[in-house]
């Protein structure tokens, strides 16, 4: 890790609100790249994949072999996906089904929620320490399923919005859009104590 205490964390720069990830990166004491060629993968100690079209983001992905340098990334490398981000992680895609990184053990319904609420804010619980958490949904999916080993953090409805598998972080909401930084906390805690584990 790079000079041990501030990680190097990639931001998939293709779509979405890259910037916004960056600055809570910074904010929270890691330092962010933005990525748009597959080689910039290289020497990272994470990577968010931020909200936007995950139609869109495939389309950009097929192009040069970035796809395959970022599945092999999402199968080693800490990786947080929110909205689009967090589809793409997904095993299983559905409304309509979609190709996907496959690495998140969920099924996730694309623009779940309808146009209808295109966009809201909600203040739900969380299990990350610090209270009640401010999220900020535009057009979300809904994880509808999760597998055994899949932690959930947050739930709207009943429905998960923040889980955690192994090294893998989704979220359907855009904590990046909100003032409260421990959801970006939490990933760079999650970055530094995999860069700790042994190497299997």
């Amino acid at each position: 890790m790079s000079n041990g205490t501030h990680p190097r964390i990639g931001v998939l720069a293709l779509q979405g609100d890259y910037d916004a990830h960056a600055q809570a990166l910074r904010d929270v004491g890691a330092e962010p790249v933005l990525v748009r060629k597959p080689e910039e993968l290289a020497d990272l100690d994470g990577l968010i994949i931020p909200g936007g079209e995950s139609t869109t983001f495939l389309k950009f992905l097929e192009r040069g072999g970035f796809l395959a340098s970022l599945q092999d990334f999402v199968r080693h490398k800490p990786t947080f996906g929110t909205c689009a981000g967090c589809i793409l992680l997904a095993t299983e895609v559905t409304h309509p089904p979609q190709d996907s990184l496959g690495v998140l053990d969920a099924t996730v319904e694309r623009n779940a929620y309808g146009r209808q609420i295109d966009s809201s804010i909600q203040i739900g619980d969380t299990k990350l320490t610090g209270g009640p958490l401010e999220m900020v949904y535009i057009r979300a999916p809904r994880i509808v399923k999760t597998g055994p080993d899949v932690k959930v953090l947050a739930e709207r409805d009943g429905f998960p919005v923040l889980v955690e598998q192994g090294h893998i972080l989704a979220a359907t909401f855009h904590p990046e859009l909100s003032q409260d930084r421990r959801v970006h906390q939490h990933f760079v805690d999650l970055v530094r104590s995999h860069a700790q584990q042994p190497s299997r």
